[in-house]
């Protein structure tokens, strides 16, 4: 019992992977030991959270377009060059748009869908070599697919897209979480509520009354996202497949 939770020596990629959540998973599996590849579009911010993680442990950056079948196919190759393993893959890389439903764009729509549903299941599909190489009956190889409460529940908000692709994420994990548990990979979910991110910046000016509607009355932060994680890739959920877990301090729960 004392090694449930143990992840050292593991080999994770994070999309997604220099800021917000997946920054937060990715600060949380390296300080527990665990190789860490991480990408993003952008590479200067990239190249900032390797230099920062990795005076904690292993992080090597990447940088990739997952927007496009080609930048997620070179990722993928330049992660197998590397290691021929993969124990963990956490699908984080995601986008958002915001329009009033009569001028909601077809460029917007597909962008959100593209990258956080169609890059999703094409990397996960790309990497099954190396994760059926991680594979063990006793501690799976694990996919983190990371969905939102908005895909569960109405966002009260105009992004249309993102609500949809999220409630497709939740369904893909259940769909692939049956389909690969056989095979040794482990597919669940995360269905974050409110993290400070720079996706949900524009509203942290609000933070306190966003807080005093939450159960918990507080926002997420980095120990609840590496936390979650660090199960979803332990010993501990090896029994678990093809699950969402909401990590929103009650607010789903609370709206009934």
């Amino acid at each position: 019992m004392k090694n449930l939770f143990n992840v050292e020596g593991k080999v994770a990629v994070v999309t997604g992977g220099s800021r917000g959540i997946g920054a937060m998973i990715a600060r949380g599996f390296v300080e527990n030991g665990v190789k860490t590849y991480i990408t993003a579009r952008k590479e200067e911010e990239l190249r900032a959270t390797e230099r920062e993680l990795s005076q904690l442990g292993q992080c090597i950056a990447i940088p990739s377009d997952l927007s496009t079948l080609d930048g997620v196919s070179a990722f993928a190759a330049a992660v197998m060059a590397q290691d021929e393993r993969v124990d963990i893959l956490v699908n984080n890389a995601g986008a958002t748009w915001g329009a009033d439903i009569d001028d909601f764009p077809e460029s917007g729509w597909d962008k959100t869908m593209d990258l956080n549903v169609k890059s999703l299941f094409f990397l996960t599909q790309k990497l099954l070599p190396a994760l059926r190489a991680a594979a063990r009956t006793d501690d799976p190889a694990r996919v983190i697919n990371i969905g939102s409460v908005n895909g569960m529940r109405h966002s009260h908000m105009t992004n249309y897209a993102y609500s949809a692709s999220k409630a497709a994420v939740h369904q893909l994990t259940a769909h692939l979480g049956a389909d690969l548990a056989p095979q040794g990979i482990n597919v669940n979910g995360i269905a974050p509520g409110f993290f400070p991110s720079k996706m949900t910046a524009y509203m942290l000016p609000h933070e306190a009354e966003m807080s005093a509607g939450i159960p918990c009355r507080r926002l997420g932060n980095a120990e609840d996202a590496a936390g979650t994680a660090i199960y979803l890739c332990s010993r501990a959920s090896a029994w678990v497949s093809g699950q969402m877990i909401v990590l929103d301090g009650g607010l789903v729960a609370n709206a009934g």
